[in-house]
């Protein structure tokens, strides 16, 4: 069943599909913080379509970093990428099964053209004409840079400072060094609903240690519990009272540490967290900052013991460490609404705030 077509000021529906892109998918929602052009079209070989993609290969306002365009095809034998025109910016979906079209309200044989603005909502649809192209590529050029656009636009994230004591700060980084640590995997969900892990240094570049000590876990459960929890309650009107992954993580210049754009809920094993809180161990490095893409470029850095506190489905990213490491600790907060979620995902029983176990 094909759905209502979105129309400008709807959220730009998520999506996951095959793709030209090295990993051979491509996750929609990851494209926060640009404009998209997303041109759906039945097969590549229509001779409108490739005068189309001709001149869109041949365009430089696609550059990857302020803007994309998505050439989205329900013809399975455009899966031969080697057909379709490259380009820094361009991307094309393989939409053999119509499962995008469909989410688009996208007719079988029909083509049309979307605009999506940075924070991944529809600004503009045309039909799939010379006309509808030059209009959506008029407002591509005439737009302003998102970073220019989200500057004054307020983020929806609490900055805590005191958090955790120096004192504590410094055992937790100390327990790092003395504890095994492993280089920190990005998780990637396959086709049937599990997820694995796989290592991307082009994406994260992150040492993860777990606390596996009780009374450090007591200590910093205790701290979040009486420091967090109220003002995230408070804010958000959202009681946690659920916490998981106890780790100390430390982002290293020595291989410029980060963390491409990204969400904390988005695959079944993680759908039921709510809140990410990043908590500075340190303050004696350069970079690292944390920043919401679709809301702005400025970058958050608490003081050393400070806290930022977010919610899991908002796109974020940490920047390159460039001096120096910083040490952090990384915890998600949910609640008892959650908790059936969390085990029919990932198969156990969790436990309470006061009792967590990795």
């Amino acid at each position: 069943m094909t759905a209502r077509a979105p129309t400008p000021g709807d959220p730009a529906p998520w999506f996951t599909q095959r793709s030209t892109t090295p990993s051979g998918h491509y996750a929609f929602d990851m494209t926060g913080g640009r404009y998209s052009v997303l041109y759906f079209f039945p097969s590549s070989a229509l001779p409108a379509t490739t005068a189309r993609l001709d001149a869109i290969s041949r365009d430089p306002v696609f550059d990857g970093t302020q803007r994309l365009f998505f050439g989205i095809t329900a013809d399975p034998a455009d899966g031969d990428t080697r057909a379709l025109p490259s380009g820094p910016g361009t991307r094309f979906i393989l939409d053999a099964d119509r499962a995008v079209a469909r989410q688009y309200g996208v007719a079988p044989g029909e083509g049309r053209w979307f605009l999506v603005d940075p924070m991944v909502r529809v600004c503009a649809v045309q039909p799939d004409t010379d006309a509808g192209m030059a209009h959506i590529l008029a407002l591509v050029r005439h737009l302003p840079d998102p970073a220019a656009r989200q500057s004054l636009r307020p983020t929806p994230a609490l900055v805590l400072p005191n958090v955790l004591e120096p004192g504590l700060c410094e055992m937790l980084i100390r327990y790092f060094h003395t504890q095994p640590n492993t280089r920190s995997p990005v998780f990637t969900q396959a086709a049937q609903g599990s997820s694995f892990a796989v290592t991307d240094t082009s994406f994260k570049r992150r040492h993860d240690c777990t606390l596996r000590d009780p009374e450090l876990v007591a200590q910093l459960q205790v701290r979040i519990i009486h420091r967090v929890v109220p003002e995230i309650e408070k804010y958000f009107q959202f009681r946690a009272t659920r916490m998981e992954r106890m780790i100390v993580a430390c982002y290293d210049a020595a291989e410029h540490g980060c963390f491409g754009p990204h969400r904390d809920n988005t695959l079944s094993a993680t759908a039921h967290r709510r809140f990410a809180v990043s908590i500075n161990l340190n303050d004696d490095f350069d970079g690292g900052d944390l920043a919401f893409p679709e809301i702005g470029p400025h970058g958050f850095r608490p003081p050393a013991g400070g806290a930022i506190v977010f919610s899991c489905s908002v796109l974020h990213a940490v920047a390159p460490v460039t001096r120096g490491r910083r040490y952090a600790c990384l915890p998600f907060l949910y609640d008892g609404a959650s908790q059936t979620q969390t085990d029919t995902n990932r198969g156990r029983h969790s436990n309470t705030v006061r009792n967590q176990q990795q």
